[in-house]
């Protein structure tokens, strides 16, 4: 809703000015332009980028203009099945974990919080590491460089589609240029023509560079750093369970080592020690 309130207020800046300065906003209607500009654009896209990166861009883009869940429910529920899931370890050893790390939609556990089920690679990369620290004895430092490199990894693939839309966004004027250019041969083709239909020639291929413009600076680049903190989002839960589970390897209590990732967490979303402390005895009440 706030992308879409956004951009709102961003296309009545831009044609409300331009209509309160006179301009006739008919004229910015021209359809070769945009077929050329934003055509020419999305076939750039198809060329440049993996089946993999238009995909998950697409994926990307819808997300922005749905209604985004509060995240601190989500935190609050990544926190509880992260104690819960080392509580049952310390006591009972790592071997316990593996019915539900293994199967975790029908995992008692986990369907206790199904905020962090919906989110599919967040569980893949809890149930990835509790396995693989279950399969042998692994030094906390190395576990802490492999799960560094393994989010770094997933990170860098993630802001591909943002990474793509950004370039394709510093194209546009230049898209725009070629749509103008384009409109100034016709123009030429119409020198012998009446003066105001030459006029009316030049004004459409200037509309090209006006929409090449707006579509970058207005549209695409926006849009693409809202993707680029989409992802960045998603990144920092994995971050969060990163510090729990090194913290856990380190040989903490799960209490402290839950608090690991508390620590890490946006202040925006992150509750206080004694909050975290209350939603545990809480749950286990």
């Amino acid at each position: 809703m706030q992308r879409i309130l956004g951009f709102a207020i961003v296309l009545g800046a831009v044609v409300g000015g331009y209509m309160f300065a006179g301009g006739n906003p008919a004229t910015l209607w021209q359809p070769a332009e945009f077929l050329i500009i934003f055509g020419a654009g999305f076939g750039a896209l198809i060329v440049g980028n993996s089946g993999y990166v238009l995909k998950e861009m697409w994926a990307q883009v819808r997300s922005q203009f749905v209604k985004q869940k509060d995240s601190t429910e989500l935190y609050r529920e990544l926190l509880l099945l992260m104690h819960t899931l080392l509580d049952l370890a310390k006591s009972k050893g790592l071997r316990e974990l593996d019915d539900h790390v293994e199967n975790p939609h029908t995992s008692s556990v986990f369907l206790a919080y199904p905020l962090v089920l919906e989110h599919e690679a967040l569980v893949v990369f809890v149930c990835d590491n509790l396995r693989l620290m279950s399969m042998g004895k692994l030094s906390a430092h190395d576990f802490d460089s492999l799960l560094e490199q393994e989010i770094y990894t997933i990170e860098q693939q993630k802001l591909k589609p943002s990474s793509a839309m950004a370039v394709i966004a510093e194209a546009m004027p230049g898209f725009g240029i070629l749509a103008a250019v384009g409109g100034i041969i016709i123009t030429m083709q119409h020198l012998d023509g009446p003066l105001s239909n030459i006029g009316y020639h030049v004004a459409a291929a200037l509309v090209g560079t006006f929409i090449g413009i707006f579509g970058c600076y207005c549209f695409m680049a926006p849009l693409s750093s809202a993707m680029e903190q989409y992802v960045k989002k998603q990144v920092a839960l994995l971050e969060c369970v990163r510090a729990i589970l090194v913290a856990h390897a380190k040989g903490h209590v799960a209490i402290v080592a839950t608090d690991s990732g508390r620590r890490v967490i946006n202040e925006e979303q992150k509750p206080s020690f004694t909050t975290m402390e209350q939603w545990i005895n809480d749950r286990a009440a």
